[in-house]
């Protein structure tokens, strides 16, 4: 028997999978080139940013209508564009301003992030468990980042966040298959 909450999983469990496979790409590229400029870290992440934002906004307001918690998804894709778009307006942007934008972007996305996970804690199969432990690192990581000590340089930084996108991709993906097997589950 589908349910409207099987019917929603359905359609959303892949978007999961690409926001989780966008981030794993980012990590990979973080730590793979650590001695990128700062402007190409900045345009990495601005991108990645935005399309990250504009897929959880799509989603919630596709969704609407069936999903009580898609405010709280649509605000954390706006906080994701908004703080792409700033990445992106500004490249010139020094590594302790970067510092800060990512590491308020973490606080604020993981806080969003951390609340629309318990939406979905009711929906059997909804993978919240792991959405909420995803957002919790990236709350984490935000708060590591504003104690850093920005002299660290600019290495240090790709390499934490290239290893919180890899973490915080592989969670998401195993939610979106997590998702997806209750969804096979709840059709059979």
């Amino acid at each position: 028997m589908v349910t409207q909450s099987s019917s929603l999983a359905k359609q959303v469990w892949w978007i999961a999978l690409i926001r989780g496979i966008f981030a794993i790409i980012f990590g990979i590229i973080a730590l793979a080139w650590p001695q990128i400029t700062v402007l190409a870290l900045v345009v990495v992440f601005g991108v990645y940013a935005i399309i990250d934002g504009v897929v959880a906004v799509a989603r919630a307001v596709q969704h609407r209508k069936i999903d009580s918690g898609w405010g709280w998804w649509a605000a954390l894709g706006v906080v994701s564009v908004v703080a792409g778009i700033v990445a992106l307006v500004w490249p010139g942007i020094t590594a302790v301003v970067l510092l800060y934008l990512i590491a308020f972007y973490a606080i604020f996305f993981g806080i969003l992030g951390a609340v629309g996970s318990f939406k979905l804690k009711d929906i059997p199969g909804s993978g919240w468990g792991w959405l909420l432990f995803a957002s919790l690192l990236a709350v984490a990581l935000g708060i590591v980042l504003l104690v850093a000590n920005p002299a660290a340089g600019i290495i240090g930084l790709t390499w934490v966040l290239g290893w919180y996108a890899i973490l915080f991709g592989v969670m998401v993906v195993i939610a979106a298959f997590q998702i997806r097997s209750w969804v096979d589950s709840a059709n059979d």
